[in-house]
């Protein structure tokens, strides 16, 4: 028959693409299962549960690493968006509780990924500013200030690799009006208990 051989193969290529097929969606599922994981923790890290947190984004990276493990080189785009949200969450639990953070071979991340994460990171150090704020912790808002501004400054480079790293020159674009409002608000809270200590001396020496 003319077409005998080319059964086999086709046969076989359908094996091949069929079992693609699974690992594409334990990826996608795995992925999701990171990601509602890492989301959870940065709540819980907002919430002031940072050890909580830290249990949270461990589960999320032991799920993360079978998930890489199992994948083909070509297949790990479909994890991408997985360990940015884990860069992200582990970035703000160890800025928040004063400690370096990871490095992209240490999650382990893909360079994209960990660029993207940290910026993500940003936007949560904003509300941990203006939470700081609000609970009359000015200095420790001053400390979360000044890891935004630094981090922003170590990924501005990035901006040139926008068409490798995609929506990084967007991101800065945004995080950099993000710390324009946080350095207001921190420059009025520094202000504001500048002129408390002082109100309380006078208080005091009167």
């Amino acid at each position: 028959m003319a077409l005998e051989a080319a059964k086999t193969s086709i046969a076989e290529i359908a094996g091949e693409l069929e079992a693609e097929r699974e690992g594409r969606e334990r990826l996608i599922k795995g992925s999701r299962d990171v990601i509602a994981l890492c989301s959870r923790a940065i709540v819980t890290v907002h919430a002031g549960r940072v050890e909580e947190a830290s249990g949270l984004a461990a589960r999320a990276g032991e799920t993360l690493a079978g998930l890489r493990a199992g994948a083909p080189a070509r297949m790990r785009q479909h994890v991408a968006i997985a360990e940015q949200e884990l860069v992200e969450a582990l970035a703000l639990i160890a800025i928040v509780s004063g400690r370096d953070v990871p490095t992209a071979e240490s999650i382990p991340a893909g360079g994209a990924p960990y660029v993207l994460g940290l910026l993500d990171c940003i936007g949560e150090l904003k509300r941990q500013v203006l939470d700081r704020i609000r609970a009359g912790e000015a200095e420790e808002a001053e400390r979360l200030f000044e890891v935004m501004g630094d981090l922003y400054e170590m990924l501005y480079p990035m901006a040139a690799y926008d068409k490798v790293v995609k929506e990084a020159r967007r991101k800065l674009d945004v995080n950099r009006e993000l710390i324009e409002r946080a350095r207001l608000a921190v420059t009025e809270a520094l202000a504001r208990a500048r002129l408390e200590r002082r109100l309380d001396g006078a208080r005091v020496a009167g």
